[in-house]
């Protein structure tokens, strides 16, 4: 297994393998591996010659530095995770120094109002950083697929519209959300949850399976009214927030509109952790 900390040697490297006609397929993440990252990474086996993954805390898509700082750190085991799934797999582990210029700093950027829903209100800045981070990837790595999971879905449309407007030539291949026996989403931070808010977490898909049942018959506010006054009831959670918007445009839904793609999206504290999820919507009409 090659890892590569520098971008130049790993720039070298690809470029070289691409001369051999290889396609590339990259799974950008910020390690803490989980079934889900291996999902990704399994996809990526499957579809390309060559998979590259890369293991890197972004420090410019933190909006609480005391979040960036207890983010889980775990490159060995991540590295003998993938390993396990294959030895061939290159490992991107960038130095911030390096892989910034000595600059670690945001870009701005227009998603077309992506950006301003959702995440973006509730934390300023996050998507110029992944942004940042996703093109100077995408840079450095040139991959033919990049594969990123709709539990981020907002994160995953963005990334549509940066290859969009970048003009990359770059298929984004989204994976469904892996989830654990008990329907928790798969997320690095649930290692960071106590023995009751681990027990507590999954009601958070038991709502969002009751939310997308009523919306195939009851309005909007009805469906929201139920999340919220599920999560308030119960003694281990605290609801940030839960949106009905349209898939494309993240833009909340107003109304139930004939094929249109709905999505439901929850952001819910479990003591100290945030926790996000999502699920699709339909309605019976």
């Amino acid at each position: 297994m090659k890892v590569f900390h520098y971008k130049k040697a790993l720039e070298n490297h690809l470029k070289n393998l691409k001369k051999q006609g290889k396609s590339i397929g990259f799974v950008p993440t910020m390690g803490a591996l989980h079934q889900g990252h291996l999902a990704l990474v399994k996809n990526s086996l499957k579809d390309n010659d060559v998979t590259a993954v890369s293991i890197f805390v972004n420090p410019t898509q933190f909006d609480n530095p005391d979040d960036l700082k207890k983010y889980p750190r775990t490159f060995e085991s991540d590295l003998a995770l993938l390993k396990n799934i294959s030895p061939e797999i290159i490992v991107f582990y960038p130095d911030a120094h390096d892989f910034y210029d000595g600059q670690i700093k945001s870009q701005h950027f227009d998603f077309d109002g992506l950006e301003n829903e959702m995440e973006g209100k509730h934390r300023p800045g996050h998507f110029d950083g992944v942004g940042t981070v996703v093109k100077k990837l995408f840079e450095v790595v040139q991959p033919d697929r990049a594969y990123f999971g709709e539990k981020d879905f907002q994160q995953l449309q963005i990334i549509k519209k940066l290859v969009e407007k970048e003009h990359l030539p770059i298929e984004i291949v989204p994976i469904p959300i892996y989830r654990e026996a008990d329907g928790l989403a798969m997320s690095s931070r649930n290692r960071r949850l106590t023995k009751h808010h681990r027990t507590a977490a999954p009601f958070i898909y038991q709502v969002l399976k009751q939310s997308a049942i009523l919306f195939e018959k009851e309005n909007l506010e009805t469906v929201k009214k139920f999340v919220e006054n599920a999560i308030a009831a119960h003694p281990y959670l605290e609801l940030e927030y839960f949106e009905i918007a349209d898939e494309q445009t993240l833009k909340p839904a107003t109304q139930k509109i004939a094929g249109n793609k709905y999505r439901g999206f929850i952001v819910v504290y479990a003591g100290e952790i945030r926790l996000i999820d999502n699920i699709s919507l339909v309605t019976s009409s």
